[in-house]
């Protein structure tokens, strides 16, 4: 091999200096964003296209990244949202039956830059003790990297609080979805009798989700994240879904809450999730506050206070609702058994919830898919109230 192409061809430059040299994969280019890891074992095409990850680059802690490939069934949105991915060692070829291409060349063909063979126990390690650093992700074919003006970028980058993404990953219009949980041998199958009308409010949401919310009985209306409460009572629902999304939850809460306390106030069913629960703390006088690294994974142990069960999750999320602020009438129901931190809320005699866990990832499998029954339960009992 020639010393030209012995060079690293890919660099992650992070704002105190410190730089990981590696080789790249997908597109090429620059790309600045705040870096963080995740400890899921299955579902990288998931997590890059889970619009929560704007402006972040994912460390997975999981050295086999590429081996199932890529398909079509599996984005959780149109486009990949991470801004990029580094891994231990590089995308293999894909080796399973639903494969229809490889994850190099969908990130590639997608502009999204890969750094591989980084040594990721190691960076990892210096995300929990720093806290999820500002980093520049470079892959140049030829090994040409401007280090002072990698680690300049890097420093120079604002970061995430303050900054309202839910405007950047939301839906333009608004649409209605039907389709419900894949199911083997049919696979995805369209909702046919649904028994209650539903609006989502598309912070940056999932597919998943609202295929939960389709195989729970609802036919669903999804709304850009800027949508009124006039806009959502206008399509008289049954009940107000809450979705994930990006950013800083005070940033978004500035037209959020006050349209979520219009809907609030007519006492309707309310669901929300990751964001989307963010978003109803904020609305009910809570505080949200932003953590060192955040959680992000597919193992985290979540227990339910009021029933006793831990329950196994995934999660995403760089901001927690601070549980020391929640007004008196809203009730921790829970929490994280990592740190503690917020997991969820209820509002007293009220059918309003949410969670900051992803029921509809199914790291558990199915630990977490009563939330989608309750809500549609909550909606029935007010039918018949």
């Amino acid at each position: 091999m020639s010393a030209a192409h012995s060079r690293p061809t890919a660099c992650l430059a992070l704002a105190d200096g410190t730089l990981f040299y590696g080789r790249g994969f997908g597109a090429t280019g620059e790309t600045v964003a705040e870096l963080v890891f995740n400890t899921a074992m299955t579902g990288y095409q998931e997590i890059m296209t889970d619009p929560s990850y704007a402006r972040q680059v994912v460390t997975f802690t999981f050295p086999h990244v590429g081996n199932v490939g890529v398909n079509a069934e599996d984005d959780e949105t149109a486009e990949p949202v991470a801004a990029g991915m580094v891994v231990k060692w590089d995308p293999t070829a894909p080796s399973n039956w639903r494969a229809a291409g490889s994850l190099v060349d969908w990130l590639q063909s997608r502009g999204r830059i890969g750094i591989g063979g980084v040594d990721t126990r190691r960076l990892t390690r210096a995300i929990r003790r720093q806290g999820a650093p500002h980093v520049a992700l470079a892959h140049d074919p030829e090994g040409r990297f401007d280090i002072e003006a990698l680690v300049a970028k890097a420093r120079a980058w604002g970061g995430l609080v303050g900054l309202d993404l839910a405007k950047d990953v939301t839906c333009a219009q608004s649409y209605r979805w039907d389709e419900m949980r894949w199911a083997w041998p049919e696979g995805y199958r369209p909702q046919t009798a649904p028994q209650h009308r539903v609006v989502a409010i598309d912070y940056g949401a999932k597919r998943n989700i609202l295929r939960c919310l389709a195989s729970a009985g609802c036919a669903v209306t999804v709304l850009p994240a800027t949508a009124t409460a006039e806009d959502v009572l206008a399509l008289n629902p049954d009940g107000v879904f809450l979705s994930n999304g990006p950013g800083d939850p005070a940033a978004t809460g500035e037209y959020a809450v006050p349209m979520i306390r219009g809907v609030l106030e007519r006492e309707l069913p309310v669901f929300g999730i990751c964001l989307g629960h963010q978003m109803l703390a904020l609305a009910l006088g809570a505080q949200t506050v932003k953590m060192n690294h955040g959680h992000h994974g597919a193992n985290h142990p979540v227990k339910d206070l009021e029933t006793g069960k831990v329950e196994i999750t995934s999660m995403n999320h760089g901001f927690t609702v601070d549980s020391q602020t929640l007004p008196a009438g809203v009730v921790e129901t829970h929490v994280s058994l990592f740190d503690g931190s917020n997991c969820g809320i209820r509002v007293a005699e009220k059918p309003v919830f949410s969670v900051q866990y992803h029921p509809e990832a199914s790291p558990g499998p199915q630990d977490s898919y009563y939330l989608f029954e309750r809500f549609a339960e909550a909606m029935a009992a007010r039918k018949v109230a």
